[in-house]
């Protein structure tokens, strides 16, 4: 009987710490942006860029009042082999356009073939199912502009839904 108890224990215990949420950086936190800011004054011979991108918090599921939850994963890539790009801000927007929140609105680096992301969790719905981002960008001439495209995507059960989109340039 002890031995069953103490198989039991240990499933237990197995279950407790199998169970403890994951914790890392989240792209909400502004200290987690600080860490990649940069003074970019002296560079004056940078060219600067704007891009707009589609983002899905929320997709319409089986009529126009039934709503499906997405986790959205912004990626942001540095595709130069050579060249570090700037990223000056990046601000979330809903369905009618207002600001949900910035992410960041001074510059931060990407060294080169970089990438950096900002995750949308399932649950956060605030951009409903019309929200988008605004990007401003620096990069040195002849510099490839930067990648940014959207993830988005969801599993309930045994099916699985994700789809993306790419930023387009605006400015």
């Amino acid at each position: 009987m002890k031995a069953k108890y103490k198989y039991m224990s240990i499933i237990v215990v197995m279950f407790l710490f199998g169970c403890e949420e994951k914790k890392g950086n989240s792209s909400v936190d502004p200290e987690n942006w600080s860490k990649r800011a940069i003074d970019i004054s002296s560079k004056d011979s940078l060219e600067f860029g704007k891009s707009y991108l589609s983002v899905y918090a929320q997709i319409y599921s089986i009529n126009e009042h039934e709503t499906h939850n997405l986790t959205s994963m912004i990626s942001m890539r540095n595709t130069s082999e050579s060249d570090t790009i700037y990223l000056l801000r990046a601000e979330f927007y809903d369905t009618s356009g207002k600001s949900v929140r910035k992410y960041f609105d001074f510059p931060i680096y990407l060294a080169p073939l970089e990438t950096s992301e900002i995750i949308i969790d399932e649950i956060d719905v605030t951009g409903g199912t019309g929200s988008n981002f605004i990007f401003e960008w620096k990069i040195p001439r002849n510099c490839p502009e930067p990648l940014i495209e959207g993830i988005m995507s969801s599993t309930m059960g045994q099916q699985g839904l994700s789809f993306t989109t790419q930023a387009k340039r605006i400015e």
